[in-house]
C-alpha cells in the first residue's frame, strides 16, 4: 500500500505535457525488474489498454535505469512516436528471465486498467532471446511478439508456435549470427506448425540496424491487430519489413522531439558532450538517436544536408 501510495503521488506530480505520465518504479514489483512506466494521454477515459513490454539487449543492462532511455520504446515515445499502450521498460541485470517478466506485467495488470488479451513482447538482442523465452513459455498471454537479432534460450519452443511471431535478423550480424534465429525458426517447423510465423531473414543488415524497428509506427500497428480472442490466433501479413522502411524510420520525429521532456525524464541529456566523434557506418539520422537530438538540429549545428555523408572520425557537433 505504501509503495501505490508513493507511485500515484509520484504520476500527481508529473508535468502536464503529452507524453507526461511516465516515470521511473524502483522496487515496486518482488521477484520482477527495475522499470520504467508509461501511460498515455488516452489512459484516463479508457476502460482497458493494452500492454507492451520491451525487453531492452546486453548494452542496455545493469542498475541504472536511465541506460533504459538509450534506445527502444520509451525513446521513440521521447520523440514523439504514438503509442496508445501502456509501455513497460524493464531492466535486467543479466539475462532475461520469463518468470520475472510475468511477475512484473502481472503487477502492473494489478494496478492498471489492463486489457489482459492484448499483451504483447518485443525486444532485440539479449531482448530478442528474453522476447522469444517469454512467449514461448506463456504463449496463451502473449497476443503477438517481435523478437530482432536474438534467438530462444529454451529447449522447449513449440509454444512459440501458436503465437504471432515475428522474428527479425540480418544476416550481417557479427554480434549475434543470423543462425541463433534460424535455429529457432528450425525448431517452431519441427513442431508443424509454422502459420503464425513470419521471418525476415533481412541480407546485409548488421546488428544494430534493427533498433530502428522500435521507432516504425508499422512496427506497433501490427501488434496492436492482433487479440488473444482472434480466432484461430491468425497472424497478420500485410505489413512488411525491407531496408528502404528501415531507412525512413527516423524521418518524422523532426517536428515532434520534445526536448523539455527529455530533459525533464534523462538527465544526462544536459551533460552530454558538445561534439562527437562519428563511429564506422553511422549515419546523421543514427547519430541523432545517439545523442538524443535530431537531424534538422545537427545540420544547423554543422551547416550540413540531410543527405550529407558520414565518416569514421569526423567530428561533428551535437549541441
Amino acid at each position: 500500500m505504501r509503495k501505490l501510495f508513493f507511485l500515484i503521488l509520484m504520476l500527481l506530480m508529473l508535468p502536464l505535457t503529452s507524453v507526461a505520465q511516465i516515470m521511473a518504479c524502483r522496487g515496486f514489483v518482488e521477484g520482477g525488474y527495475d522499470f520504467w512506466l508509461y501511460l498515455p494521454d488516452s489512459y484516463e477515459k479508457a476502460e482497458e489498454l493494452p500492454v507492451v513490454m520491451f525487453l531492452h539487449g546486453k548494452s542496455l543492462s545493469g542498475d541504472s535505469l536511465e541506460m533504459v532511455l538509450r534506445y527502444g520504446c520509451i525513446n521513440a515515445l521521447m520523440r514523439g512516436r504514438a503509442i496508445d499502450a501502456i509501455v513497460v521498460a524493464p531492466q535486467a541485470q543479466t539475462a532475461w528471465e520469463p518468470k520475472r517478466v510475468m511477475a512484473l506485467y502481472d503487477w502492473v495488470d494489478d494496478h492498471y486498467k489492463v486489457d489482459t488479451n492484448r499483451f504483447y513482447v518485443l525486444g532485440m538482442s539479449m531482448g530478442g532471446y528474453g522476447t522469444m523465452d517469454v512467449a514461448a513459455a506463456y504463449p496463451e498471454r502473449v497476443a503477438a511478439a517481435i523478437a530482432m537479432c536474438g534467438g530462444a534460450s529454451g529447449k522447449e519452443l513449440c509454444g512459440l508456435s501458436t503465437l504471432p511471431l515475428w522474428i527479425i535478423h540480418g544476416t550481417a550480424d557479427e554480434l549475434v549470427p543470423v543462425r541463433c534465429s534460424d535455429r529457432v525458426v528450425d525448431s517452431i517447423r519441427a513442431c508443424g506448425d509454422t502459420t503464425r510465423l513470419i521471418y525476415d531473414r533481412m541480407e546485409g543488415i548488421n546488428h544494430s540496424r534493427l533498433a530502428r524497428v522500435f521507432y516504425l509506427d508499422q512496427t506497433y500497428k501490427w501488434l496492436f491487430s492482433h487479440s488473444l480472442k482472434d480466432k484461430g490466433r491468425p497472424v497478420n501479413r500485410s505489413f512488411s519489413m525491407s531496408k528502404d522502411i528501415l531507412d525512413v524510420a527516423y524521418d518524422d520525429f523532426d517536428k515532434s522531439f520534445n526536448v523539455e521532456f527529455v530533459e525533464a525524464v534523462y538527465p544526462p541529456f544536459r551533460e552530454r558532450k558538445k561534439y562527437y566523434i562519428v563511429k564506422k557506418g553511422e549515419t546523421l539520422a543514427s547519430i541523432a538517436v545517439e545523442n538524443y537530438t535530431t537531424v534538422s538540429i545537427l545540420c544547423k549545428l554543422n551547416g550540413f544536408k540531410k543527405t550529407t555523408k558520414m565518416w569514421k572520425g569526423r567530428k561533428i557537433r551535437v549541441k
